[in-house]
């Protein structure tokens, strides 16, 4: 895979060393790939990333790891606040849901994972670390969106996904909850995959629903916390926490 050097001037000089812990995965939002890299290039959208792959799969470094890029805004993930500078963020060509989402393409799904799996073994990231930026901004973002193919990546050793049969949980989709299982729970087992509250409000589970369903079951994206997303909830906090 090349990779090739185009400087944004959107970053923060890192004076030390910078303690990279997450790999952040966005979407451009955009309706071209030229337009995308533009925005990311230019000083007055205060806006960049480390990196960005088109549909091809070309992939542009515009940030030095080393240099904190402006990617993921206000965020959260495993207690860590603002972690623009503790990642690494990468865009992916996408028209997102306001230009005609797409279904990302096979070479650019391809190149993503040998870049991280190259960053994951140079800054030893664990694969919980692996994260979209709705995950670590669920009130403010939803890419890369309900086609980012989290189980392939998974399956490939970078980031996480339950290992449930599709075919079993379906018929808990759509069902309430039975027993104790309170939203106080929920929110608790969703810390200890990484999910950061700023507080407990309705508004804020909802957007926390979106995210966990958008991430870990792509087939209905409701704001619903049914039974379905309950067992997927269960099964990653025993096999990744």
């Amino acid at each position: 895979m090349n990779i090739i050097f185009s400087r944004s001037p959107n970053f923060k000089a890192s004076k030390k060393v910078r303690n990279i812990e997450f790999l952040i995965i966005h979407y451009t939002g955009m309706k071209n790939f030229q337009s995308a890299v533009d925005r990311l290039k230019d000083l007055n959208s205060e806006v960049s990333s480390h990196y960005v792959i088109s549909r091809s799969g070309r992939v542009l470094e515009l940030v030095k790891p080393r240099d904190i890029a402006w990617h993921a805004g206000v965020s959260a993930w495993r207690g860590v606040k603002n972690i623009n500078k503790n990642s690494v963020g990468i865009e992916l060509e996408n028209k997102g849901h306001d230009f005609g989402y797409q279904k990302f393409s096979k070479a650019q799904i391809r190149n993503l994972i040998i870049l991280l799996k190259k960053l994951k073994k140079k800054f030893k990231i664990k694969n919980i670390n692996i994260i979209g930026h709705s995950d670590v901004a669920p009130s403010r973002k939803i890419d890369p969106g309900e086609k980012f193919p989290w189980k392939l990546l998974s399956l490939q050793d970078v980031g996480i996904f339950h290992n449930l049969e599709e075919e079993i949980l379906k018929h808990y989709r759509r069902k309430k909850i039975i027993g104790k299982a309170s939203n106080t729970e929920i929110i608790n087992l969703a810390k200890k995959i990484g999910y950061t509250f700023k507080n407990l409000s309705n508004k804020n589970f909802f957007y926390f629903t979106k995210a966990f369903q958008r991430r870990f079951r792509q087939n209905l994206i409701s704001g619903y916390f049914d039974q379905e997303c309950y067992l997927i909830l269960r099964n990653l906090v025993k096999l990744h926490s």
